[in-house]
This record gives C-alpha cells, structure tokens and sequence, in this order.
C-alpha cells in the first residue's frame, strides 16, 4: 500500500519516472516506464534488480551494445490478425528492422558465457525468431524500405513499362518546348514544369491558344499559364493508370505477406515485449551507472542498514553546481531500534534525510538500483505512508493541522510491523503544548504497532519520550555552533538542539529581545537545549579526536611495517656478513692446508731433523684448530668474534723456521733423465722438473706448463737451482699486469657458430694457450650441429694437441653433440 495518492510527487519519485523516459528508445519502453508498480514481493523483486544490475555491467563492460531500431510493431501485427487486411510499406519496414534488432540482442546474450549475465539471458529463452519472416521481408523490401521491382513478375513490368512511358513524355516534351522556342512562342529561357504530377510548358497567356492543350494551372498574375500538350496527354494518363496498377500490385504483394506471416504474430508479439523489457531495463541501467547505483543485500524482511547512502536528485543538482557534494546518509533500522526521531536546526537537512529514505525505498521496491555503497543492506515493506508537505484544503475545508491528523489517523488504522512511515514536522500545526501531547500519543500507539519510521520534529517532550521507549531511538542532525552552519551528518543515538537562539543572534535579532525570550522559555527548557548542544559539541570534540587517533593508529602501523623491513634487510646484512667472513675464514684454512703441505715437501726435500718437523708440524696444527673452531656456525657470531680469528691467525707464524738442508749430493751428468729430476732449457733457460719420459721426448713442467721436448734441448740441474727459479717465475707471475688482467679476463667457453674452419680452429688453439697460462682444466666449445663439419674439424685438431686429456660432447640437456667438452692434461 502506497498512501497517499500524490506519494510520488511528494517524494520526487515522478521526476525519476521523467529521468527514465529521457533514456528510453522506443514507445515500449514508455509504457513500461509509465506502468512501473511497488513490489513487495522478494523474489519477483530480486529477479528485476537483478537484471537492471546485469544490464549495468553490459553498459559498463562490453564494447557493443544493440541500441538502434527499437520501433512499436504490436499495432501492424494486430492489424494483420484479420484475413485480408495487408500492411503498409513503412511498418512492414520496421517490422524487418525490429527482428533484425531483436535477433542481434539475442546473439548478444546467447554469446555470453551463462554465469555472466544468467537473468538476462534467462528472458531470451521464450524468444523466438523464424527465419522465415525476415527472408520473406528480404523478397518484397530493399534495404532503403522500398518495395522491390523483383517482389513480383507484374511489378516488374508495370514498372518497366512506367520508365518508358515517363521517358518518351520526357522526349516529346523537349521536342515541342524546342519548337515553341523556335516559333517564339516561349522564351529561350522556358523550361518544362511540373504540374498535377504531369508535365507542362509554361505559355504566356496571350499565346495560350498557340499551343493545343490542357491547362492545369495559371500564375499568381494570370500572365502565364501551364499548358499539357494533346499529344502526350494520352500518354500521361496511362502513367496514371499504370501507378494505379502499381499500387493495386504491391497491395496485393502485402496481403499476401500478411497471410504467410500470420501464423507467427504470436510469437512476433512476443519479441516486441522482449524489445520494450530490454528498453526499459536498459533505461533503468543507464540512470544507475549515471546515479552510481547498486543492487543492495536484499532482505525479505522489513530492515534498513544503509551506507553512504545519497539523495539521487539532489546528486543530479549539485552536478551542476561545480564544487559542491552530497553529504552521504548511513542510517539503520531494525527490530530494536524501528523508529528514528531526528531533531536539530532548521534547513539542517532534516527534510533531505527523510525524503531520502522514502526515494530511495520507493525506487528500491519498484525495481530500480540505488545510490548506496557496497555493504548496504534493504528489506521490503509492504506499506509505505509518508506525511510530508501541506496538505490544507479550502475546497475540502482541511486546515494543515487538520491534514495531518487525518494521514495520522489513516497511519494508526493501516499501520502494522511491515510499515515504513515518514512524517516531517511532526505535531506542528497547533498550539505547541497541545500539539505536542497529541504527537506523544500517537507515537506511542505507532510504536505499539511495530511500524518502522523516520520522524523530524523541533518538540523536546517527543525527543525526552524517544529516549525513555523501547523501539525508538533520537537522532540528530549535526550543526557547527562556532560557524553556525549546518554540517547536514546524520547521528544516531542522541537528540538534537533547534539552535533557536543561536541563528537568531546570527541573523541580528536584538540581545534584549533574546534575553527576554530566554527567561520566557524558562530555565529548565534553555538548559536542557544547552545541554543538547554541549552533548554535540562535545561529540564533535571526541569523534575528531577519534579520527585523529585512527590517522595516528595507521600512521604507526606504516611505520611499524617500515621498521620490521628496515630490520629484516639489516638482519639479511647480518647474515651475508657473517657469510662473507666465514668463506674467508675457509679461504684462510685452505691457504693452511696448502702451506702444510709445502712445508712437509720442504722438511722432506731438505731432510730436516725430526725434532724440527715436529715443531712444525705442531705450530700448523695449531693454527688450523683455530680456525676451525672459530669458523662453526653459532647464531650469536659478530664482527668483534671475526676480529678476534684475526688477532688469532697473527699470532701463528705460517712460514716454517729455516731448516739446515744437508748438502745435495752431485749428480752424474751421464745418468738418464727420470721422472722428477731437475732440468733446464737451453735455449730459454726456463726451469723444470721431467714428468715423463716417451719416445725419445721428454715432458717437462714448468711453472703451470708442460711440454714435450728433445732430450737434446735440455740440461740437468740440481734441485736448489730448480727452486730458486721456480720462486723467482712466481714471484714474476704474481706481479706481471699482463697475467693478472688475463686470469680476470678469461672465459673457459668458445662460441664459434658460423666461422669459417681455420678461423674457428684459431679461436680454439688460442683458447687452450690462454687455459694452459691460467691453468684451467675444463673447456667448452659451441660449434652447433648442422651437418657435423665445423664439429668434425675441431675434433680432429684437438686430437693432435699433447695437453688435450680427453674430449667429449656435452649432455644432452646443455646442448649435446652441438658441443664439445675438453678437459686439459694440467
């Protein structure tokens, strides 16, 4: 139930009805528009939000949308019910357009995926589109709507014969126009003209009788008149009585169309109601995304929990007035607390939140999306009542108190638990304490009924009542005492202050006449609305310092999150420290182990005491024990315990004492050359020690070289020469740029994919001098595979090469036979 009649006009409702028109296509979606109805029914209800908020997501989302010819056909269908009866061109001409629209929205949605939008293509299910219909369009109309030639053999040649007849009336008028010109019965200038839909000459009217003829039309002077010539006058009339015939065809053409398409005007009806949903749903869509509306969480219950939830048309409004906003409601409703009482200030938008809750339920219930934030939770009513505005009568002899009682009366009759009322100004009208008493009384009896309600009122008795009955709850409309202006915020929760007094002194009301009002209203009522102002301000005070101590809360956070960061990247540094140090502590411990043995080959080459190697050997023992004690991973390591290694690993001296070496006993220059005797070059006086003997080629490694040479190209030496000139080549090792930038430099991998052989096997030999200086064992070589020569070439030199140990082709998975893997005999 829906009271009063004017409901909608006084909530603005019929402007949303205007707004929706303005967005519709076709004469359908009027109708719709025009028979929209309350709902109170959930899941008929939820079914058409549910579409409206689909069809919002199609506006939103997809790129197409068919929204051209949208035309009315029930008429021509309903028309054509009757055997006999034909249509015209232009509706059959819209028909085709129309199904041609139709067909495309059903394509649109049957494309879809069936989750995407399944209350929209739910509706295409019963709609159906024959074929059949649109070809027989297709025979009898062009694409421009006309009647074809072709739609029937006697059209064709009716309308053949109309080109000819029209062409020779053409010829002849010319031929004798050229005469007249000639004779000087026209003028030069004269051309033919048009008159009755027949060709004529224009002829002076002195000259009329010049020329047999008909005469259709004069001028507006009478000096000139029209003449048809008798010599094409029967010619003329049998174009006439072919576009007769004409007419008579395509007439009979359309008959004969109604009759092959009336077994199908059922479902072709069917489509148009489909069209004018789709319009109207379309409409409703267009409006929401404009309003920013949602399809809220539909409760089959009478319950309001709204969030930010905003006037639509003042929205609309104050789109126009650039730098100005709605101020969002949040307001709730429930079994607890059913009836709101709002008090506070004139124009403080007390009026605005009521007609907010009335627009927005109304819209809500009749299908139509709401501006409201995500969240927001609607029930349905079954009655919406409102009392607002001014209802005296002179006609009716209503008085406006009178009118009010009147709807309070129908309120308390009507009323029940599935009520929403909206009164505004509630027991104004009448002397106030009188006024007042009555306004108590019948909120008391609405309350016993349940209803659920928002009320405004400026009476203190009905805001002391709210505070002292269950059911309904004071709310007020928040007002900025120090700038005087209303801040149009809702709060729930405690009553409001009409701040009389002060936007009286705002306004310039004289001190006096405040003050005498002052002691008229009594101490107790002054006070009290004082009391209701320092209860807001205060609010005011402690809901800032709330936000203040969010915004200080999240800021806190942030920097919380930033510290924690801040410390798991020093906790990181930490770790890769302690990592660091500990790689170099195991560097130190190999460099021990490599000095042990130097210094155990150095006690054995030199034949040193026992007492000394011991001594030795104890001291490296000792300091290795060191180092593996202090490198243990413990989690409370530090920089100062690293130091303390450090100061640990000075103390040891790494370098063994000088040991008195027995004199080497002489070696005879005719003996053979064996494995591990001293030689010398001749011709380079490179130093070193024989690793084999072979074939009459001696190999010799020197420093980190090995190589095949003639027993005649070397020359034996002691082992005290061998080490002094394998100390002095380290010592030049360690401190030539050239070999010091070419260890940093080398790269044990080769691409030589796509060059020629000789290069590609100088690329390779220059890789092994430069593996064999920086001692590195393991090579690869990128050939590709292709035909395997550029693979079969590398093998073949690699196989020739004494320090090459062994090649291969790498895994599989690294690349296979596309390369070869060498590993170097160093």
């Amino acid at each position: 139930m829906i009271y009063p009649e004017n409901f909608e006009n006084k909530i603005g409702f019929d402007r949303i009805r205007t707004l929706l028109n303005e967005r519709c296509l076709s004469p359908m979606g009027l109708e719709k528009v025009g028979s929209i109805e309350f709902i109170d029914d959930y899941d008929s209800l939820s079914h058409i939000l549910s579409a409206t908020s689909e069809f919002q997501q199609v506006l939103q989302f997809e790129d197409f949308f068919p929204s051209e010819n949208y035309y009315k056909i029930s008429d021509c269908l309903n028309k054509i019910r009757i055997e006999g009866t034909f249509p015209e061109v232009s509706e059959v001409f819209d028909l085709k357009r129309t199904l041609e629209t139709v067909k495309a929205i059903l394509n649109f949605f049957r494309s879809k995926d069936a989750v995407k939008y399944p209350v929209l293509q739910s509706m295409c299910g019963s709609v159906k589109i024959y074929p059949y219909v649109l070809e027989a369009i297709d025979r009898i109309i062009d694409r421009k709507g006309i009647i074809k030639d072709n739609a029937s053999s006697r059209l064709k040649e009716i309308r053949s014969d109309l080109v000819g007849k029209s062409i020779l009336v053409s010829k002849r008028l010319s031929a004798i126009l050229k005469q007249a010109q000639a004779d000087g019965i026209v003028d030069q200038d004269t051309s033919v003209s048009i008159r009755n839909g027949r060709g004529v000459i224009p002829v002076g009217a002195y000259d009329k009788r010049k020329i047999k003829g008909l005469i259709h039309d004069q001028s507006a002077s009478g000096k000139t008149v029209f003449i048809e010539p008798e010599e094409i006058v029967e010619i003329n009339n049998d174009i006439v009585e072919l576009e007769y015939e004409e007419k008579r065809e395509i007439v009979r053409i359309l008959t004969a169309f109604a009759d092959n398409v009336r077994p199908y005007i059922d479902d072709l009806l069917e489509s148009d109601i489909f069209l004018g949903e789709i319009d109207f749903i379309r409409a409703k869509a267009l409006l929401g995304n404009h309003l920013h509306s949602i399809k809220p969480i539909l409760v089959d219950k009478p319950f309001i929990s709204w969030k930010r939830a905003i006037h639509p048309l003042l929205s609309l409004t104050f789109e126009k007035l650039s730098g100005r906003k709605v101020v969002p409601l949040e307001i709730s409703l429930d079994e607890k607390d059913r009836i709101l009482l709002i008090s506070g200030p004139n124009a403080g938008g007390k009026s605005v939140c009521l007609k907010t809750v009335g627009l927005l339920q109304y819209m809500l219930q009749c299908g139509i999306t709401v501006p409201v934030a995500e969240g927001s939770e609607m029930g349905i009513f079954k009655n919406l009542l409102i009392d607002i505005g001014d209802e005296q009568s002179i006609d009716n002899d209503l008085s406006t108190y009178s009118s009010h009682l009147i709807n309070m009366k129908f309120f308390i009759k009507n009323g029940n638990d599935k009520t929403l009322i909206l009164i505004d100004e509630f027991g104004t009208g009448t002397e106030p304490m009188i006024g007042g008493s009555i306004a108590e009384a019948i909120l008391g009896e609405l309350n016993r009924k349940k209803v659920f309600g928002v009320i405004t009122t400026h009476y203190t008795n009905l805001k002391h009542f709210a505070s002292l009955t269950d059911g309904i709850v004071n709310g007020a409309m928040a007002f900025d005492n120090h700038l005087m202006q209303p801040l149009f915020q809702l709060n729930i929760g405690k009553p409001g202050s009409s701040f009389a007094f002060e936007i009286a002194r705002k306004i310039g009301l004289p001190e006096d006449i405040l003050a005498e009002a002052s002691q008229k209203a009594g101490v107790k009522n002054v006070n009290y609305d004082k009391h209701l102002k320092d209860i807001a301000r205060d609010k005011r005070y402690w809901e800032m310092k709330r936000q203040s101590i969010r915004q200080q809360e999240k800021r806190l956070e942030e920097l919380m999150a930033e510290y924690e960061k801040e410390l798991s990247g020093a906790k990181i540094l930490r770790k890769e420290i302690i990592t660091k140090a500990k790689d170099e502590a195991q560097e130190l411990l190999k460099e021990s182990n490599r000095m042990i043995e130097n210094t155990i080959r150095q006690i054995k080459e030199s034949q040193a005491e026992k007492e000394k190697t011991k001594d030795v050997r104890q001291q490296l023992e000792e300091f290795k024990n060191i180092v593996v004690e202090e490198t243990k991973p413990v989690e409370t390591e530090s920089e100062e315990k690293i130091a303390v290694l450090s100061s640990k690993a000075k103390k040891i001296k790494l370098d063994p004492e000088p040991v008195k070496e027995k004199p080497e006993p002489p070696v005879s220059p005719d003996r053979p050359l064996k494995p591990g005797d001293a030689v010398r070059m001749i011709d380079t006086q490179a130093a070193g020690e024989v690793i084999s003997v072979k074939d009459k080629k001696i190999k010799v490694e020197t420093g980190s070289l090995r190589f095949f040479v003639p027993p005649d190209k070397i020359e034996r030496i002691s082992r005290a020469e061998l080490k002094k000139s394998l100390r002095a080549n380290q010592v030049y090792r360690e401190n030539d740029p050239g070999l010091v930038h070419r260890n940093i430099d080398f790269k044990p991998e080769i691409d030589i994919r796509g060059v020629r052989g000789e290069e590609a096997i100088n690329q390779v030999k220059q890789l092994i001098d430069n593996a064999l200086i920086v001692r590195h064992r393991n090579l690869r070589i990128l050939h590709g595979k292709g035909n395997g020569i550029l693979r079969q070439l590398v093998r073949q030199y690699l196989a020739t090469v004494d320090v090459v140990k062994s090649f291969r082709d790498e895994h599989v998975e690294f690349g296979g036979a596309g390369i070869t893997v060498v590993e170097m005999d160093l």
